[in-house]
């Protein structure tokens, strides 16, 4: 059922949320992966599930000398009741974790404009019902764009999900890659999870992460003119209706644009930097794909960049390192 938090039924996106306000529709897309979408200039947070908004909320994000990083993020940690150890045992219902160094998404009191210590506030009721659509792993997007929308779409129009293609033996996804190939693949190291998957143009490097630690690592090429910035892309369920542009026995995937500019096919995105890399890498890599990767494509170096969170994702709080807790 459709919820409102104010009296009356109105069309989804019809009505300007006021503070501490939300929309919460689940029943439009009852499955597929999550994302959440914060933007700092309009102080909303989007819920998609396989690419559809699912929900809304108005948010209060870092006041000025506490601001909210920027970035994809993983969610690290979730917690129905947790407290600040930094301000004052302050309570931060629902919350859910993006770093070790204290930013998260909680319930909070949410009063139109930024006063947060650089956590993302959610209205109580929204953050009840987001904690239960959400898992560990998934991709959270915090921008400093305004009227960002990814996509509304109606999931009927997607095909089905067809018969499995050819592809790598399930016995061959646990091995290491063959000697003198130009990649590594260590699957097994990497506990269960989502999988992220990072190209950075600046290293010549693709990386595939779960639960942040690394499965596989190949070289890239670049002839032609790669890309600036940085884009994100969530991968959505069900495939589309041609062939992969590396793998021409595989459907190639459906893809969501959650961040940078272009449209949802990072394959299109990526065509004028003539990029080469070991089909057998993309070969494996294709086949470990779930519904609810990401994909970071950034001109950045891998890791933290300046201002900018391109993912922080790991099991449990770095070895040696306090646990924070904003608020």
């Amino acid at each position: 059922m459709a919820v409102w938090h104010w009296l009356g039924l109105l069309a989804l996106g019809t009505a300007t949320l006021q503070p501490g306000q939300f929309r919460w529709t689940p029943e439009v897309a009852p499955a597929g992966p999550v994302l959440v979408l914060v933007s700092l200039p309009d102080q909303r947070a989007t819920v998609y599930r396989n690419g559809v908004r699912i929900g809304e909320a108005s948010v209060s994000t870092g006041k000025p000398g506490y601001e909210t990083p920027t970035g994809v993020f993983t969610i690290l940690q979730k917690k129905r009741e947790h407290y600040s150890n930094l301000y004052d045992d302050a309570p931060m219902p629902f919350m859910q974790r993006l770093t070790w160094d204290g930013v998260a998404l909680h319930a909070g009191h949410v009063p139109g404009y930024p006063a947060s210590h650089g956590c993302v506030r959610l209205p109580r009721d929204f953050a009840e019902r987001l904690f239960e659509v959400t898992s560990r792993g998934m991709t959270v997007v915090i921008t400093d764009r305004a009227d960002v929308a990814p996509m509304l779409a109606e999931p009927t129009l997607f095909p089905p999900v067809p018969k499995a293609a050819a592809g790598t033996p399930a016995s061959e996804l646990t091995l290491p890659a063959p000697a003198g190939a130009d990649y590594t693949w260590q699957p097994g190291v990497a506990p269960p999870g989502a999988l992220t998957v990072v190209l950075s143009t600046a290293d010549r490097q693709m990386v595939a992460l779960r639960e942040g630690v690394e499965l596989g690592r190949a070289a890239v090429s670049v002839t032609g003119t790669a890309p600036t910035g940085t884009r994100a892309y969530l991968l959505l369920e069900g495939v589309r209706s041609d062939v992969a542009p590396v793998l021409p026995d595989r459907p190639r995937r459906r893809w969501l644009r959650v961040l940078g500019e272009g449209d949802d096919d990072p394959a299109s995105a990526l065509a004028p930097a003539g990029l080469g890399i070991d089909p057998g890498f993309v070969a494996r890599l294709y086949d470990v794909l779930a519904p609810g990767a990401t994909l970071v494509v950034t001109d950045e170096p891998l890791g933290l960049t300046a201002g900018f969170t391109v993912l922080q994702a790991g099991d449990e709080n770095p070895p040696g390192q306090p646990q924070m807790e904003g608020q």
